[in-house]
C-alpha cells in the first residue's frame, strides 16, 4: 500500500514539468576530441565509441585530469573560475558558485555541493545554510548547462544528459573537472577538511570527483546507481531521454559507451574515504535495486562506508518532512567526519 501512495505522488510530482522535449539520437563524437575519425556508419560508429571509452576507463586518471584554475573571481559569496573544458557555448564556459560560510568556521572545513539535474539557482541553498550552523563551509555549485551556465535556447538543462551520446560523456566530464577545481579552490583558501556531496545525477558526478580528487576526504551520495546507463533506461526523471534512445541502441551498449561516467569501474578508488550513501525506498529515478546493488559493491570491493534510506520516493525527497530527515543526516555525517 505504501509503495502504490509513494509511485502515485512521484508520477503526480513527475507530471508538473511539461516542457521536456525529446531529442534525436546522436553519437557526438564530436564532442569528444580523440575518437579516431571514420564513417558515418551506425556499426563504425558504435566501434570506435566503445573503444575510445573502454580506454579512457582505462585510464581513467588522465581522463579526468586538471590542474587548478589560473584565476579566480571571489567577492565573499560569489565565486567563477574558466572551467577546464571548452564547449561551443560560452555561457557554458564559466563556473559559478555561491560561498556559504560556517556561522562557526574556526575548524576550517567546508563541502562542495553538487544539485541534482536541472536544480534551479536556490537549489539546495537550504541544505548549505543547514551544514553552516554546525560548522561546516560549503560552496554550491552550478553544474554545466545550469542557471547562468544555460544558453538562450534551452529551458532545461538537455546538453548534460540526453541522447546524444557524446556530448552527455563530455559534459559530465566538464562536471567533474569543474568540482575538482572547486575543492581545489576551497583547499587554497586553507580549508584542509574538504568534502563533497551531491543529489541524484549530482551524486554521481560528486562520486567520480570523489574517486579521482585526493583532497576529498568525506562523499556523501544522495540517490545512487553503480550505472549511469541504466538509470537514464529505467528511471522516471529520464523516459524522455529513453524515447529518443529507443530504437537506435541498447541498454548493454549503452552502459558500455557510458562507461567513463558511471561508478562503476571506480568504486575502488574510493577506499580511505569516509563515505555516506542515501537512497529512498520507493525511488522511480533511481530504481531501488540500482541502489542497492551500489552499496553492495562498496562492501564487496571493501570500502567502508554507511547508509541512510529514506522512507519517501525520489522527488518527495524534496517535500518535507522527508528533506528535513535527509538534510539531518548529510548534515550529522560531515559535521562527524569532516
Amino acid at each position: 500500500m505504501l509503495a502504490s501512495l509513494f509511485h502515485g505522488w512521484e508520477r503526480r510530482l513527475h507530471a508538473i514539468t511539461t516542457d521536456r522535449v525529446v531529442r534525436p539520437f546522436e553519437w557526438g563524437d564530436d564532442w569528444i576530441d580523440d575518437v579516431p575519425s571514420g564513417t558515418s556508419d551506425a556499426q563504425d560508429a558504435s566501434a570506435r565509441l566503445e573503444a575510445w571509452a573502454a580506454r579512457a576507463t582505462r585510464d581513467s586518471d588522465r581522463f579526468y585530469h586538471v590542474e587548478p584554475a589560473d584565476a579566480a573571481e571571489f567577492d565573499g559569496h560569489h565565486l567563477r573560475f574558466a572551467s577546464a573544458v571548452t564547449t561551443p557555448h560560452p555561457e557554458n564556459n564559466t563556473v559559478h558558485a555561491r560561498f556559504f560560510q560556517a556561522d562557526d568556521d574556526s575548524r576550517r572545513r567546508a563541502v562542495v555541493v553538487l544539485p541534482q539535474w536541472n536544480a534551479d539557482r536556490e537549489g539546495h541553498v537550504g541544505l548549505c545554510r543547514l551544514f553552516g550552523r554546525f560548522g561546516v563551509s560549503s560552496l554550491r555549485l552550478s553544474l554545466p548547462y545550469h542557471d547562468q551556465r544555460m544558453p538562450p535556447e534551452l529551458t532545461r538543462a538537455d546538453y548534460i544528459v540526453s541522447s546524444n551520446i557524446g556530448r552527455t560523456i563530455q559534459v559530465c566530464r566538464q562536471a567533474v573537472l569543474d568540482a575538482r577545481r572547486a575543492v581545489q579552490w576551497l583547499h587554497a583558501q586553507g580549508y584542509e577538511r574538504v568534502g563533497i556531496i551531491g543529489t541524484s545525477l549530482g551524486s554521481c558526478l560528486s562520486m567520480l570527483t570523489a574517486a579521482h580528487e585526493p583532497l576529498v576526504r568525506a562523499a556523501a551520495f544522495n540517490h545512487c546507481s553503480p550505472w549511469f546507463a541504466d538509470v537514464v533506461w529505467d528511471g522516471l526523471s529520464t523516459e524522455h531521454v529513453r524515447r529518443g534512445l529507443d530504437g537506435r541502441i541498447t541498454l548493454d551498449e549503452l552502459r558500455t559507451f557510458w562507461l567513463p561516467i558511471s561508478p562503476f569501474p571506480f568504486i575502488e578508488k574510493l577506499r580511505g574515504r569516509r563515505i555516506f550513501v542515501v537512497y529512498a525506498r520507493y525511488d522511480l529515478s533511481f530504481p531501488l535495486e540500482l541502489s542497492k546493488r551500489f552499496v553492495d559493491e562498496l562492501g564487496t570491493r571493501g570500502v567502508d562506508h554507511e547508509r541512510f534510506v529514506l522512507p519517501c520516493g525520489h522527488y518527495s525527497t524534496g517535500k518535507f518532512p522527508f528533506n528535513w530527515m535527509d538534510g539531518l543526516a548529510l548534515t550529522r555525517f560531515f559535521n562527524r567526519n569532516l
